[in-house]
Order: C-alpha cells, then sequence, then structure tokens
C-alpha cells in the first residue's frame, strides 16, 4: 500500500530534531525504519512529519563507560552484534540481538529504534528489562534517565515525551559468575516471538544465587518474571528449577491472535524459562 501523505525533515543535530518533534504532536522520529516503515505501508501510522535522525552523528557508536556500556540509540543490530564492547560487557544484549529477524533487517534496523517502537514482541526490551537497562532521553531541556521498568506503558507506547527523542541506552554490566542466554518460539526467522525468555542467572556453590528474567510477547508490555526470579533464588539445578520456572507466566496477561492462545503463551513461557535458565547456569 502506499503511505498517506507526510512532511519530511532531516535535522543536522539532535537539538533540532527535539525542536521539530516539539512543534507537531502527529510528528515521528524516522532512524532505521525497519518497524515505522510498514506502519506506514499498511496505514496502521498517520504522521505529519517524519523527523529523520538516522545521519545524526551524536546518536551513533558503542561505548564502555566504567560499569556500563552505552548503546547510541542509532547503532545497528548488526553493530551491537559484533561489539567486542557489548559481547564482554553484556553478553545477553549480543545474543538476543543476533536472533532479531533476519541479517537483512539487522544491517538496517536500529537497536534504539527497536526499543523506541515498544513492541512487547521484539526481542530487546525484555532483555532491556532483565537486565535494569537505564534509558537516555533527549530534548531541548536537556537529557533524563529513564528506568527500563518505566520506560514501557502499554502496547507500542513508551514513556517518552513530546519532543524527546531515545539518545541512548546504559546496560549496566552484571560482572563475573553470570551467565546468560536468549530463547524463543517462533514460526520463522523473520517473524516475531510467539513467546521469548531473557535470561541471566548467577550461581554460587553450585546452586542459584540470583536470577533477572524477562519476557517477550506475554502482555501488552514486557514482562519480568519476578515470581520465577524469587522461586530460583537459592534453587539447585534439577527438578527445582523445574518447579521454579512454573512460576515464569504468574501475573501475566499473554494476549491472543493467530499465531497463539494465551493458555498455550503461558505453557511456552514455563518451557522456554527452563531451557533459558538451564543454559544461563551452563547446564546445557
Amino acid at each position: 500500500m502506499i503511505p498517506a501523505q507526510f512532511d519530511y525533515v532531516r535535522p543536522g543535530s539532535v537539538a533540532e530534531a527535539c525542536r521539530e518533534l516539539a512543534s507537531d504532536e502527529d510528528a515521528k522520529a524516522l532512524a532505521g525504519g525497519q518497524s515505522l516503515l510498514p506502519f506506514l505501508r499498511l496505514r496502521l501510522a498517520y504522521p505529519s512529519k517524519l523527523v529523520d535522525i538516522g545521519r545524526l552523528a551524536e546518536l551513533k557508536g558503542v561505548h564502555e563507560r566504567g560499569d556500563h556500556v552505552h548503546i547510541g540509540a542509532l547503532a545497528t543490530h548488526d553493530e551491537v552484534m559484533r561489539s567486542p564492547v557489548v559481547n564482554a560487557g553484556c553478553p545477553l544484549v549480543a545474543l538476543a540481538v543476533a536472533q532479531v529477524a533476519d541479517p537483512a533487517i539487522r544491517h538496517r534496523g536500529t537497536f534504539g529504534g527497536s526499543l523506541a517502537h515498544a513492541d512487547p514482541a521484539g526481542d530487546l526490551p525484555a532483555v532491556a528489562l532483565a537486565l535494569d537497562a537505564v534509558f537516555v532521553a533527549a530534548s531541548e531541556q536537556g537529557e533524563r534517565e529513564i528506568p527500563a521498568a518505566a520506560f514501557f506503558v502499554d502496547y507500542l507506547e513508551s514513556s517518552l515525551r513530546q519532543g524527546e527523542i531515545l539518545a541512548g541506552v546504559r546496560i549496566p554490566k552484571l560482572g563475573a559468575g553470570w551467565g546468560f542466554h536468549y530463547e524463543k518460539f517462533h514460526r520463522t526467522a523473520q517473524a516475531w516471538a510467539i513467546v521469548g525468555v531473557a535470561a541471566a542467572v548467577r550461581r554460587s556453590n553450585g546452586s542459584i544465587a540470583e536470577a533477572r528474567i524477562g519476557l517477550t510477547n506475554m502482555g501488552p508490555t514486557p514482562v519480568r518474571a519476578h515470581a520465577a526470579e524469587a522461586a530460583l533464588r537459592g534453587a539447585e539445578l534439577g527438578d527445582q528449577v523445574r518447579r521454579a520456572c512454573a512460576e515464569a507466566a504468574a501475573g501475566t496477561a499473554p494476549p491472543a491472535d493467530l499465531h497463539a492462545q494465551p493458555d498455550y503463551r503461558r505453557h511456552l513461557a514455563e518451557v522456554l524459562t527452563g531451557r533459558a535458565v538451564r543454559a544461563a547456569a551452563g547446564a546445557g
């Protein structure tokens, strides 16, 4: 289909981009376009103006900053996946990004664009939630930090305000002793996850000392599996982990669509969480 008519501007700075977005409540930021352009073609989005931020150098790059890794909003999925800084400091991000869509999309799509799109079926929101990432929003007034737990508000809705753009994401380094895994179930390589699980696990003296679990496509926003995390604390690998992971879907509100009903998604969440936790704990 052909998109509805819109104006197009390409600002030369982040400040200019924020001014353009602040001046029109129906304006949309355009980065890699891998999420927005399909919505335009299907006329699921009707922006009056597209503000193309794709060439702003201020939003690019991956940087090591002490106890965290800063990923610029315009870093492509492929750049993040191959970054030695990401693979060393926050490997769960690299594992999940490697499963985003296909190579063509990973070369064009941006890390920040995928997160700002706030699709609960996307791979990265659950990872950001599990790792307690911090989102850096830029506006004409400066920058503000948004914890991942407060960033995702509803289906395709983030807490970014009018006139703000996502400038980057800060991923804390969890350090030695942690293992990571991202497990998802989908129909084809290019399809959204029916359910996905991002797991970070720290073992101590043969048992699980701490676990962080984010769920993909188990509600209108990404979900943190707090009940399973609590049940895993102190669990030994084996039946205790299996019983703990049975709590993964507790408190979730999975959607019903052509691909799966809520009860099937709850079952998948339990099974995939068990696989992800065991893999992250080094049990295969």
